[in-house]
């Protein structure tokens, strides 16, 4: 068995062994000795692991045969007198080789005396009195109501519990005259150093004498010797114990109070019969009027706190509030197993039994309860602080709310879980509002020993309600509450609670509750997604700015500012674009000059005036020109500049109409949707060929210092390997050209939603007509670079609106660069092609 190994008695170990006693405790280390009699242990109770002493006694030990007699009687005395100052019995477990008595956890005197922590004299000097003054009480009621005699009164029958009070113990010789058993008067000198505390007559006559005489006499005597031993350690015994026993002297009183040394001097008095009693001793130093020679144990702070926690139940409300005040004015002052071990399990009991105000006790037992070991706090504070929960005494519980942030953080997890949550919520639903508001501050220190399942769902449900409390303090609080609680929440309930319970909060009528709501806010910001924030929190944030308070409006604008640069962090992380290289792209995102790349603006004005000016040049520009481009077959470029050139006249009127559809004034034309010239001009009914359209457009691409296109800036005719060839090929006649008017391309209203289709470049094939199905003009002139030049550009006449005149926004030299890297490959290409077909056709004729 495990305790066996604890076991320091070979003894013991030999009787557990062979009788299979199922011993009440587990034995730990030892603590004192005795060679023929106790050996006390310090020991563990099994049931519940509460300290305990084991005093053993070795039934077998060969010394111990003459002091059985002793060891029962022992027994049989503490079984029966029960006192608060007497040595507390527990339990015992007798066989026929040993009885183990199990006590109260305790410690011999001696050894205490010797492990004192470090005191003053006047703390020292209380403490022994007090001691001494637990013993005279004891000894009084076993003269006086057990009427017998104790007989061994010594330090080594005293014994010191954590608390500090003094304990008597050491019954083997207590005996009552009338007692047949008796075993004082016979066998009362078999005591390990009996007779160094035996007095006078019992060291002339034997200890058979005590029979006859006074009850108390003997213990008398022995008191007087103990106060001596106590306060003078170190000094030899008082000449009084030696024949003719004189009273003590003046100079032998040493470190005895002085208001306590005539007492002590009739304590040793060599006659039994006038020899002053330890009832009288305890009368006169508890004597209310204070004189020499009394009054020391009523004057003694010790003995006052211990008399009002002891009777405090039936004290009057001034008594109980000057004993409370003491205990505060002096908490720092007692000895601190003092004030842990025995002043707070009376003050808890107090509180606990009533009697008591809640709100002065409370903080009595945690200020009280910092000199209580870590390993017993629990225990002995926190187990009966949370007890008090389920009264349901609104100041109990006010006062436990009010002191919750001394202990919270010592409170384990399944303790407030299962004791302080089941009744804490109750608060919630209070009629009285301060309990309410309590409560809810309470959850904030709290929240953090509380499971999912309450967060989530049980407290989230309570803190609804509360915010539509009638009280303004309660709702601004719960959503405080709410914003610290924000990050502990889970994802799916941040994104269910958060956002509706602090928009809540910013309509509410109370100024501080819509602080609070924004508040709450910033500081969960980290717990919403960046669509949320865009979605749900900026449009609720933004009422804000125009409250009415300007604390409010003031703080909105900060709140905007945070989310405000949080998005645009996100955004800044955030690809271009998610279309991949060869979809479907907006030809206005595309081109240059396009509203996609205009800068940004920081001012309503610049906005206006920067998009009015997109929309006129995208149209006015970009569609016509992108138009062209796209139309361009691969075929036209076989026609001769001056075939191209003579285009111009009759497909300006087909670029006017599309310009005439966008409302803008046509670039090259310079003719108005407004003018006389754009009648009749409409889409289908010219006779121009569109191959012509985007010859004349190449032909007008402006100079590269004037931030246009040029034909010298698109390429060079002559770089790309044999063109002479190309420039002596015959004319190609053909009849007059008809409308040519690809299906799909018509600009109306119905169709103008296809128009990033039709202008985008990539959705032009230039294989998807053969070279024979061109509809060109006659008398086609060889190509030269003389007459692809043109001597005066087109002119265009000036608005007649100045509201209506708009500016073709230059392009970049990264984007012409690129436009003419660009044509520049789509027209080697062509000739390339034209090239080969050139030779495929001349290889028949030289066969």
């Amino acid at each position: 068995m495990e305790y066996l190994r604890n076991l320091g008695s070979a003894a013991v170990s030999t009787l557990v062994q062979k009788s299979g006693i199922n011993l009440p405790f587990i034995l730990g280390p030892k603590v004192s000795s005795c060679e023929t009699f106790w050996t006390l242990y310090d020991a563990t109770k099994r049931d519940d692991g509460s300290p305990v002493s084991v005093f053993e006694y070795d039934l077998t030990h060969p010394l111990n045969k003459s002091t059985i007699p002793l060891a029962w009687n022992a027994l049989r005395k503490l079984r029966t007198i029960r006192h608060p100052d007497i040595l507390k019995f527990m339990d015992v477990v007798e066989s026929d080789s040993a009885i183990f008595i199990m006590t109260e956890r305790v410690k011999p005197l001696q050894t205490a005396l010797q492990t004192m922590p470090p005191r003053g004299p006047q703390e020292r000097e209380e403490w022994l009195l007090w001691g001494l003054h637990r013993v005279s009480v004891a000894l009084a009621f076993i003269n006086d109501s057990a009427s017998s005699t104790h007989g061994n009164v010594c330090p080594k029958s005293i014994f010191i519990t954590p608390a500090g009070e003094w304990k008597l113990g050491g019954f083997e010789v207590l005996s009552n005259p009338r007692d047949d058993l008796a075993v004082l008067y016979t066998m009362g000198g078999l005591l390990p150093e009996a007779m160094s505390y035996a007095s006078p007559e019992v060291k002339k006559s034997g200890w058979s004498a005590l029979k006859n005489g006074p009850i108390h006499a003997a213990d008398s005597y022995a008191l007087g010797l103990l106060l001596h031993a106590t306060f003078n350690p170190t000094d030899p015994p008082p000449a009084t114990v030696q024949p003719p026993h004189p009273p003590p002297q003046a100079s032998s009183r040493g470190a005895i109070p002085q208001s306590v040394f005539p007492s002590f001097r009739k304590l040793l008095n060599p006659g039994p019969k006038t020899r002053m009693s330890p009832k009288v001793f305890l009368d006169i130093g508890m004597a209310e009027t204070a004189g020499e020679g009394s009054g020391f144990f009523s004057d003694n702070r010790l003995v006052k706190v211990c008399g009002g926690l002891d009777h405090f139940s039936l004290s009057s409300e001034s008594e109980k509030e000057a004993l409370i005040r003491m205990l505060k004015d002096s908490a720092t002052s007692f000895p601190p197993e003092f004030a842990a071990f025995r002043i707070l399990p009376s003050v808890v009991s107090a509180l606990e039994f009533g009697g008591a105000s809640a709100a002065s006790i409370v903080p009595l037992i945690l200020q009280f309860g910092k000199n209580v070991p870590p390993e017993d706090y629990s225990r002995t504070v926190l187990m009966p602080l949370m007890k008090l929960y389920a009264n349901p005494d609104r100041g109990m519980r006010m006062a436990l709310l009010d002191s919750l942030p001394e202990y919270a953080e010592k409170l384990e997890k399944k303790v407030v879980v299962d004791q302080v949550w089941p009744h804490l919520q109750t608060g919630f639903s209070d009629t009285v509002a301060v309990i309410r508001e309590a409560t809810v501050r309470a959850i904030v220190l709290l929240s953090p020993k509380l499971n999912d399942r309450i967060l989530n769902n049980d407290l989230l449900r309570h803190l609804a309600r509360m915010q539509n409390d009638p009280e303004a303090s309660i709702r601004t609080n719960t959503c405080i509450l709410i914003g610290r609680l924000g990050p502990i929440l889970g994802y799916n309930t941040k994104r269910k609670v958060l956002v509706p319970a602090f928009s809540r909060a910013i309509k509410d009528p109370f100024v501080h509750a819509r602080i609070a709501g924004l508040m709450a806010f910033m500081s969960t910001s980290d717990c919403y997604d960046m669509e949320d924030v865009a979605g749900k929190v900026i449009p609720n944030v933004v009422g804000a700015t125009l409250d009415k308070e300007k604390i409010v409006r003031d703080q909105a604008f900060k709140a905007l500012e945070l989310f405000v640069k949080k998005l645009e962090a996100h955004a800044a992380t955030m690809p271009e674009t998610m279309l991949t290289e060869g979809e479907g792209t907006n030809v206005l995102g595309s081109m240059p000059g396009s509203f996609s790349q205009t800068s940004i603006v920081s001012s309503a004005t610049g906005a206006a005036g920067t998009l009015a000016s997109w929309a006129i040049t995208s149209i006015g520009r970009k569609v016509i020109s992108s138009a062209a481009l796209c139309l361009l077959p691969h075929e036209a470029f076989q026609l001769a500049p001056s075939d191209l050139q003579s285009t111009i006249s009759s497909n300006a009127e087909s670029l006017v109409a599309i310009s005439s559809a966008a409302g803008t004034t046509h670039p090259v034309t310079g003719v108005s949707p407004g003018s006389s010239q754009s009648k009749g001009l409409q889409l289908g009914k010219n006779k121009a060929n569109v191959d012509s359209i985007a010859a004349q457009v190449l032909d007008e691409a402006p100079t590269e210092d004037s931030g246009s296109w040029t034909n010298d800036a698109l390429c060079d005719a002559f770089a790309d390997g044999d063109w002479g060839a190309f420039e002596s090929a015959p004319p190609i006649a053909g009849p007059e050209p008809k409308p040519a008017i690809r299906p799909g391309l018509g600009f109306s209203p119905s169709n103008v939603a296809d128009w990033g289709s039709v202008l985008s470049p990539t959705s032009v094939n230039p294989q998807r007509r053969p070279l024979s199905s061109l509809s060109i003009l006659p008398n086609v002139s060889a190509f030269s670079l003389a007459s692809s030049a043109r001597s005066t550009p087109v002119p265009s006449p000036a608005p007649t609106d100045p509201e209506k005149e708009r500016a073709i926004k230059p392009i970049s030299k990264e984007e012409k660069a690129a436009e003419m890297a660009r044509r520049k490959e789509e027209r080697r290409l062509r000739i390339e092609k034209l090239k080969e077909q050139k030779k495929n056709a001349a290889a028949p004729a030289e066969s």
